[in-house]
């Protein structure tokens, strides 16, 4: 009999586990079962912590949340646009790190208040710049809804980074969109070099935060 102990069976360590499977799995496959064969117990264990797959998601978001903020801290020197885009590809950068990162994040509610500093700095810069405390959250949900909503997209062509999606061949599509033209090379435009795309659609999102609320 092995007399190795395993380490308490807790919240975070079930969503770290959650998002080792993650990669492997997809959303789709993660099961409460799949994770508890992973640390060798029984699924109803994992129900003393979390009441459903839901709650689940909250805790692996905040635990992607945390690791994303790890070794960071807000530049008091950042102008409201620059920590926008800080916050913004910080955030993509994490997303991507995981497959169907931005579906788990996306929607999902925050178990602790690890993000309350840089929420709180985020504000602060933006409110000490001239906006008001509702432009100010406004600004910054619009910057991350965008950013959500563009990895979701980013996602569903490269799963991963280096991964390609069956179904992208962007010769193939070109071909079965001949008769529209416009359509067929915007292929290359919409399903690549999604990095510089993501840059460029974030200053559009800042220009008409700007012009907007006419802040510079």
């Amino acid at each position: 009999m092995s007399t190795e102990r395993r380490a308490p069976l807790d919240r975070r360590r079930v969503a770290d586990t959650a998002l080792r499977l993650l990669n492997e799995t997809g959303l789709d496959g993660l099961t409460l079962r799949a994770i508890a064969r992973e640390l060798d117990v029984k699924a109803p264990a994992l129900y003393w912590h979390f009441k459903d797959k839901q709650a689940l998601l909250d805790e692996m978001a905040t635990e992607m949340h945390r690791r994303m903020l790890t070794g960071t801290e807000p530049d008091p020197a950042d102008t409201w646009q620059d920590r926008l885009r800080r916050t913004s590809r910080g955030l993509r950068t994490a997303l991507l790190g995981y497959r169907d990162g931005a579906k788990v994040y996306s929607g999902s509610r925050f178990t602790g208040i690890d993000h309350a500093h840089q929420q709180e700095a985020g504000l602060r810069v933006l409110t000490e710049a001239g906006f008001t405390l509702a432009q100010a959250v406004r600004a910054g949900m619009t910057a991350h809804a965008y950013t959500i909503g563009f990895v979701t997209e980013e996602q569903g062509v490269h799963p991963l980074p280096g991964e390609r999606r069956e179904g992208y061949d962007l010769d193939e599509r070109a071909r079965l969109l001949a008769d529209f033209p416009l359509s067929a090379a915007a292929g290359r435009e919409i399903f690549t070099d999604h990095g510089s795309h993501f840059e460029e659609g974030l200053e559009l999102v800042l220009a008409g935060i700007s012009a907007r609320y006419k802040i510079n």
